[in-house]
């Protein structure tokens, strides 16, 4: 008695039904990214956001790490900030950047007019600690005021020609939080 077996036939080719679901992936994923690409003033200041929450929460670090204040010094015409530890003269007391540009002599300085990422940028609003322009973490990683007593927090506002957004910095902790203004 001779046993039956299916044939099995080779598939060749895809069904309707999979090409549907692919087309549909295809599509969703453009829908998204589409409007993305159309505003890339908007990836800009989110970008010089990033940078700049990164640099905050560098700057608590380093001060944690090496037992000594770091400070976050905002230029005045709002084109940037550089990162300071004590006595906090910009011209001596930088931090070290192993990436900065050559001409900024080894100092961590963001200067958005210097790079060409972040050109039509402005950091129009500094508020920190009742009214002050930096931003100083103890060793313990906490804010401080000018005076040395705890900081109060604030917030910082950076703009682009078609967006702004918030950054509020907590009392004591230094926690970050972003808001974007309408």
């Amino acid at each position: 008695m001779a046993r039956c077996t299916p044939r099995r036939t080779a598939r060749s080719g895809y069904t309707l039904i999979e090409l549907l679901i692919v087309v549909g992936v295809l599509g969703l994923a453009a829908a998204l990214l589409v409007p993305s690409i159309g505003q890339p003033d908007t990836l800009v200041i989110q970008g010089a956001v990033r940078r700049l929450i990164g640099d905050i929460s560098f700057a608590q670090s380093d001060a944690l790490a090496q037992q000594e204040n770091r400070r976050i010094q905002f230029y005045e015409d709002g084109r940037g900030y550089i990162l300071l530890r004590p006595p906090y003269d910009p011209a001596t007391d930088f931090i070290y950047d192993p990436l900065a540009r050559s001409d900024a002599g080894g100092a961590y300085i963001v200067d958005f007019d210097q790079d060409e990422r972040f050109v039509g940028l402005t950091i129009s609003a500094v508020d920190l600690d009742g009214g002050a322009n930096f931003l100083t973490f103890d060793e313990l990683g906490g804010t401080v005021s000018g005076g040395g007593g705890p900081g109060t927090g604030g917030t910082i506002i950076i703009d682009s020609p078609n967006a702004s957004y918030q950054i509020t910095v907590a009392p004591f902790t230094g926690k970050l939080t972003v808001q974007k203004l309408e």
